[in-house]
């Protein structure tokens, strides 16, 4: 109708300049909704936010405003009030189809696919053969649903790039779903072509800097991130991927991580006052300071968002995890207690496992060598709910059941070992079972006078170090311990054959190795014991092995006082 009234004869100026105004009020809009994207790209999704709702409010009808919103606030994991958006959208006389892919991606993250396939027919129903945008969108939901599904985002994206591979957007939504399934050059070309289609797209240039970041090329993503600032030093997302890049270098180069973590977080605050603070903002840079460990800034940062939004309960669990580390025993608690008890929360492992763990602190006497029982067990529930969760964060405790050990707790540090020493895939199996034997063993050396050895522990001792010599049979160690473990068991037999097992896979290291006075020591060890069994069954075999410690220490009173009475 706008055609035929412009090119009708008898139109009056009136008429002329209201179809002018609205012509450039349209164009207006559409340049909001591009100033509104350009502000996702950026990741300033508060300034979006407002842009689209301002966009709404003046003009209703826009329904990809509605969608647009939606998804930012999907970004954000606030389902509600994306539905919300959604749902107002398929009300809008212009581009309400859209918004089916917003509830799609919604019915993805549900596991609903069936739902979504058919929301992304109703978006798709009506589409010219020249269209492709519908697709763009429906790539990025089956990359951003909660399970990722980038080959069905490939097969919708590529459909779209037959006539239309020239498109930036769709290049680069492409790239991303490459780069989402593994298909590292295939991503490398998509990029660069969403940056040569279009060379003010950064984020297509700054993505081959990712590319070069997760094969391991530090230097070369640092460089291609710089290429970046080059063009436009204001472009916050860049300065997140140096932040993650340099915490990347600090994972791989230990000895240099304190200086490379404070760069990274130097770089993520760069990133923070180029987008926004708010408290969604905010909690990414929680995320972030939880990976480089800086505990004491985690706090802060938890405090001041309690501040801007006192009944968020994520908030809570940044709060509870960094008191712990921080030794705020009573205010982790009561933090993680509110986080994982209120309604429609999701606690993960790690929130039952520094629960516990704080507990266990809390019980810790002053001095720390003491544990009031019943703290111990309480918190030994909620690691147990951790590891029922997620098999491999028994890995966190390894360093906790060491210090348990260092105090001489033997018990409570066989209690925690045994958790890792009985997950296979565990990075810290071997440790694990090699401290799960010898605290249990050194539990029962030092037992008062009539209390029994805890049979029950020395047997998951000689299994531990069973699995020991498995994982790694040049730990002849294990020999020593299996044998000691079997002596406080009264099993004199195996005893010997476990001695007999050490010394004769020590005397095969050669002579240097036997002429260490530590190695010395054990072996002579080795021989009184075996001496010792025999001397009421076979007393010349007892004779011969005390005869071999005086060969390597005549000054063995132990062994010469023994000949005297057998003989």
């Amino acid at each position: 109708m706008m055609k035929n009234n412009l090119t009708t004869m008898n139109m009056n100026k009136f008429t002329t300049l209201s179809v002018a105004l609205l012509a450039s009020a349209f164009t207006l809009q559409a340049q909001d909704i591009n100033q509104a994207k350009k502000a996702i790209d950026a990741e300033q999704f508060e300034s979006a936010k407002t842009i689209l709702k301002s966009i709404i409010k003046a003009k209703p009808s826009n329904g990809a405003a509605f969608f647009t919103l939606g998804n930012v606030y999907l970004n954000q994991n606030v389902q509600d009030s994306a539905k919300i958006y959604f749902q107002n959208g398929l009300s809008a006389s212009d581009g309400a189809k859209l918004n089916h892919i917003g509830l799609g991606q919604m019915d993805l993250d549900k596991n609903d696919v069936a739902g979504a396939q058919a929301k992304f027919a109703l978006a798709t129903g009506d589409m010219r053969r020249k269209d492709f945008e519908e697709f763009i969108y429906i790539g990025r939901a089956y990359m951003n649903a909660v399970k990722p599904d980038y080959k069905n985002a490939i097969a919708v994206l590529s459909r779209a790039a037959i006539n239309n591979a020239q498109d930036a957007q769709l290049q680069l939504a492409l790239g991303d779903a490459y780069y989402g399934d593994g298909k590292q050059n295939e991503a490398y070309v998509a990029y660069r072509s969403a940056f040569q289609a279009d060379n003010t797209l950064l984020r297509a240039k700054m993505q081959l800097g990712v590319l070069l970041k997760g094969a391991k090329s530090y230097d070369e993503a640092l460089k291609a991130y710089n290429e970046v600032i080059a063009l436009n030093p204001n472009y916050g997302p860049v300065y997140r991927e140096l932040a993650e890049t340099y915490y990347k270098i600090a994972r791989n180069k230990p000895s240099q991580a304190a200086l490379n973590y404070k760069t990274a977080i130097g770089y993520y605050d760069k990133y923070m006052s180029l987008t926004d603070y708010s408290i969604h903002s905010r909690m990414r840079r929680a995320d972030f300071l939880i990976l480089v460990e800086d505990y004491v800034a985690l706090e802060a940062e938890a405090n001041k968002m309690i501040e801007l939004d006192k009944v968020n309960p994520r908030i809570y669990r940044y709060l509870g995890y960094a008191a712990y580390k921080n030794g705020n025993v009573d205010v982790a608690i009561k933090s993680l207690d509110s986080f994982i008890t209120s309604p429609g929360n999701k606690a993960i492992a790690l929130d039952y496992l520094y629960l516990g763990l704080t507990k266990i602190k809390k019980g810790t006497s002053a001095d720390g060598l003491s544990i009031d029982p019943i703290a111990f067990q309480a918190g030994l529930v909620d690691i147990k709910k951790a590891i029922e969760m997620e098999p491999l964060a028994v890995q966190e405790l390894s360093e906790v059941g060491k210090k348990l050990f260092a105090e001489k707790l033997y018990t409570e540090a066989a209690a925690i070992f045994e958790y890792g020493a009985n997950t296979n895939d565990s990075s810290n199996f071997l440790d694990d079972n090699v401290y799960f034997g010898l605290a249990n063993y050194y539990a029962n050396i030092n037992k008062e006078k009539g209390v029994k050895v805890d049979v029950v522990g020395l047997e998951k001792a000689l299994a531990a170090f069973d699995k020991v010599l498995v994982a790694s049979p040049t730990y002849l160690e294990a020999y020593l311990y299996k044998a000691r473990t079997n002596r406080l068991l009264e099993k004199d037999d195996v005893m010997v054959k476990n001695y007999e097992d050490y010394v004769a896979k020590t005397t095969e290291l050669g002579a240097e190795e036997l002429a260490k006075p530590a190695v010395k020591t054990k072996i002579i060890e080795s021989y009184n014991n075996m001496a010792a069994s025999f001397a009421n069954t076979d007393k010349p075999k007892a004779i011969e092995y005390f005869k071999k410690t005086l060969a390597l220490d005549p000054a063995n009173s132990y062994a010469a006082e023994s000949i005297k009475i057998l003989k």
